[in-house]
């Protein structure tokens, strides 16, 4: 569909529950007062490239970096994912992996300033983390300044990361996240004040961001290029947009694209599930540095393997299920300490995480029932005790997907969003209104 006849069927959209339908390629939009949602088919044909290529003989490397004041031995990033990388799952990873960064889990800007006590729990560092990293959330630059005040005058990180990437509804339909881009004017706003701010104090930020809303509607290239001008130090592009969310593959000519057009380092972010994906990307796209997401879920030693390859070493980690039980129940403990001795809501939490450990293993249905039926320390080793501990991961899985692939059904804008790339008075005025669920969790 040409951009124009795009806008123009955007215009048309005027009343509360308007739904109008292209006759191309089954995109649809549809709109209300404060919302507009797009809906399309949007698995994307991005074939894995492990399938079509292989990293040559050639030794792969990545270059220590300098972030500002700080030295980034191996440029590797575990990345910001919410409810996972609090600092329990942090400092786990960190002993596993190589002298990278650690992201901590999204903080809400407006919960930050309003001392929301989540937001607060999950400013959180332990003492061993060598590089502090903190990532910011939000859409008023205003708040997004004195978040990082906040974080500023109180020494609460050592470096601070913008998101931009993510895909959610309950973000992107407020502007934020993956959705924020497509407004430059905003973005710029937003980037420009928080590094000042941190400027003052020698803090290096850095900025996530995806490929666009869909392939309609691009700004990696803008972003980047702003999110350099302004300041930033470095920028993680996932390889995908909002609307693939997180199926098929994520498209790595994307991050050479980028890397080609920036100075500042890039790195490259999606579909890393073991070290030779990471050496994969580095060789393909020439990423400075690489950011692991969903492959480190469950299994947090895939930062050993990645420190090993880059290394030209050949050694990888391969625990049985007793050394994977061992981790699992040392993590459980930690979170009993993040949740400040609450044990009951420590062994909730480690729900998804032990699903995510004992993935792939030969465990039956009845075993991930008696584990998500825990409440408490002495539960959970109940039922490792249970346990053929000998067990080893299939092959078939070791460094591949674990879970569903999820597609984005809907892509979820503030009503009008798309009519331009830049925000009017009104849309600031509604973006930036008291929002009670931006200042909680």
């Amino acid at each position: 569909m040409r951009r124009s006849s795009y806008f123009s069927m955007l215009n048309t959209i005027l009343t509360k529950g308007t739904h109008v339908s292209s006759k191309g390629p089954e995109t649809v939009i549809s709109g209300r007062q404060d919302e507009m949602i797009l809906t399309a088919a949007n698995e994307t044909e991005q074939l894995d490239p492990r399938t079509d290529a292989t990293v040559t003989d050639r030794k792969v490397r990545l270059d220590p970096m300098e972030l500002g004041p700080l030295h980034v031995q191996t440029p590797v990033i575990l990345s910001p994912m919410a409810g996972v990388t609090n600092w329990p799952f942090r400092v786990i990873c960190e002993e596993y992996g190589p002298d990278g960064l650690y992201v901590a889990e999204m903080i809400t800007a407006r919960a930050l300033v309003a001392g929301n006590p989540k937001a607060l729990r999950l400013c959180r560092f332990a003492p061993t983390e060598k590089i502090r990293s903190l990532q910011l959330y939000g859409v008023n630059p205003s708040i997004m300044e004195q978040a990082a005040r906040i974080v500023v005058d109180n020494n609460m990180a050592d470096h601070v990361d913008l998101n931009f990437g993510c895909p959610v509804p309950k973000v992107t339909r407020r502007g934020g996240g993956s959705a924020l881009p497509w407004k430059t004017d905003l973005f710029q706003d937003v980037v420009s004040r928080v590094v000042g701010v941190c400027q003052e104090a020698n803090i290096p930020v850095t900025a996530k961001i995806r490929v666009g809303i869909d392939h309609e509607h691009e700004t990696f290239h803008e972003a980047g290029k702003i999110a350099q001008e302004e300041g930033c130090a470095a920028v993680t592009l996932h390889a995908r947009t909002t609307a693939e969310y997180y199926g098929g593959h994520s498209d790595w000519t994307r991050i050479g694209e980028l890397v080609e057009q920036l100075s500042i380092p890039v790195f490259g972010n999606g579909d890393i599930w073991g070290a030779d994906d990471a050496l994969a990307m580095v060789e393909q796209t020439g990423c400075a540095g690489v950011a692991i997401g969903r492959g480190c879920q469950g299994r947090p030693w895939i930062f050993a393997d990645i420190k090993h390859a880059f290394a030209g070493e050949d050694e990888r980690v391969r625990p049985d299920l007793g050394e994977v039980c061992s981790v699992m129940l040392r993590h459980a403990q930690l979170m009993c300490e993040f949740y400040d001795g609450d044990e009951r809501q420590a062994v909730h939490d480690m729900r998804k995480h032990v699903a995510w450990y004992v993935k792939g293993f030969p465990v039956g249905g009845s075993v991930r029932r008696a584990f998500m039926e825990c409440e408490s320390l002495d539960d959970m080793r109940k039922v490792v005790d249970t346990l053929d501990l000998s067990a080893t991961l299939s092959e078939r899985v070791v460094d591949k997907p674990r879970g569903r692939v999820r597609f984005a059904r809907k892509v979820h804008l503030p009503y009008g969003w798309l009519e331009s790339r830049t925000t009017t008075h009104d849309e600031r005025e509604t973006l930036f209104g008291d929002d009670p669920m931006d200042a909680s969790y």
